[in-house]
C-alpha cells in the first residue's frame, strides 16, 4: 500500500511539473519609443494581450534609431516606433519583414507661459522656428536619435536653420526627462502629445503651437526578419502584431485618456 501511495505521489508530482512547464509564460521583446512607453498605454495595451496569450513581452524603451538597431541586431523580435523614413529603410535594408501603421498623435511644441519668442503669433512651423532662433530662445531637443528628434532634424531643415549655440540644447534623453529640462529652464521643446498630457501636472509648460500637417506622429509595427536572425520568436512577434491591430487592440487605443484627453488615434480601425 506505501509503495502504490509513493507511486501515485510521483505521478502527481510528474503531472503538475509537465502541466507547469506546458504552462511556462513565453516572453517576447519590443523595442519601442520612450514616448511610448512614458504615456502609460503599454501598461494598459499589454496585461490584456499577455492573459490572453500566456505571453509576457519585454518593453526596451529607447529612442526609435536605437529601437531599430535593436532590431537590426537582431536583439529583439519586434519593433513599434514613429519615424517614417528610418522605418522603411529598416525593411528596405531586409532587417524587418513587413512595416504596418497601428496609431497616430501629433507632435506639438511647448514653452514657458511668458512665451518669450511669441511663439503663439506664428503663421507656420517654419515662422515659429525662426522666431525661436532669432530670439536665441533656450530650446531643449532631445538630441537622442529617437523618433522625436528625427521630425525635429527634418523641420529645422526644412526652414533653413541650424540650430546652434548656448540656446540649443541636446539633452541625448528620452521625452519624460526632456520635459523637466525644458520646464526647469523655462525653454521651448518639441513633444509627442502623448507624453505631454501624460507629463502635464508635472511640468509648468504650454503647448504654443499645434495642428500643423508637419506635425503629424504615426506609429507603426515591424517584425523582425527571422530570414536575418533565425532566432527570433516570429510566431510570438505575429500574435503580438495582430493583437495591436486587431479591433480589441484597436479599442484599447482609441479609449485610453489621460486627463480626459486621447492620447493616440488606431490607424486600423476608424
Amino acid at each position: 500500500m506505501k509503495s502504490v501511495k509513493l507511486l501515485s505521489a510521483l505521478i502527481l508530482t510528474l503531472f503538475v511539473s509537465s502541466t507547469a512547464q506546458a504552462e511556462e509564460i513565453q516572453r517576447l521583446r519590443l523595442a519601442t519609443t520612450t514616448s511610448t512607453d512614458n504615456s502609460g498605454l503599454l501598461a494598459v495595451l499589454h496585461p490584456v494581450f499577455e492573459a490572453k496569450h500566456n505571453i509576457k513581452v519585454d518593453v526596451i524603451a529607447v529612442g526609435t534609431g536605437k529601437a531599430l538597431r535593436l532590431g537590426s541586431n537582431g536583439d529583439v523580435d519586434v519593433v513599434m516606433v514613429h519615424a517614417p523614413g528610418a522605418e522603411k529603410k529598416f525593411v528596405a535594408e531586409g532587417s524587418g519583414v513587413e512595416r504596418l501603421p497601428v496609431m497616430h498623435n501629433d507632435f506639438v511644441i511647448l514653452g514657458p507661459k511668458a512665451d518669450p519668442a511669441q511663439v503663439k503669433s506664428a503663421t507656420d512651423m517654419n515662422d515659429v522656428l525662426h522666431r525661436i532662433a532669432n530670439n536665441k530662445a533656450d530650446f531643449v531637443s532631445r538630441g537622442d536619435d529617437s523618433g522625436t528628434h528625427k521630425k525635429e532634424k527634418s523641420l529645422w531643415q526644412a526652414a533653413n536653420i541650424t540650430p546652434e549655440g548656448s540656446w540649443y540644447l541636446a539633452a541625448g534623453q528620452g521625452m519624460g526627462a526632456v520635459l523637466q529640462m525644458a520646464n526647469n529652464k523655462a525653454a521651448y521643446t518639441m513633444s509627442d502629445r502623448g507624453t505631454y498630457l501624460a507629463y502635464i501636472n508635472k511640468v509648468d509648460l504650454d503647448v504654443v503651437y499645434e495642428g500643423a500637417p508637419p506635425l503629424l506622429n504615426p506609429y507603426s509595427v515591424i517584425l523582425v526578419n527571422p530570414k536575418k536572425h533565425p532566432h527570433v520568436k516570429t510566431e510570438l512577434a505575429q500574435r503580438y502584431v495582430d493583437f495591436i491591430r486587431s479591433e480589441e487592440g484597436q479599442h484599447i487605443i482609441a479609449n485610453f485618456k489621460v486627463n480626459g484627453e486621447l492620447l493616440f488615434h488606431p490607424d486600423v480601425i476608424k
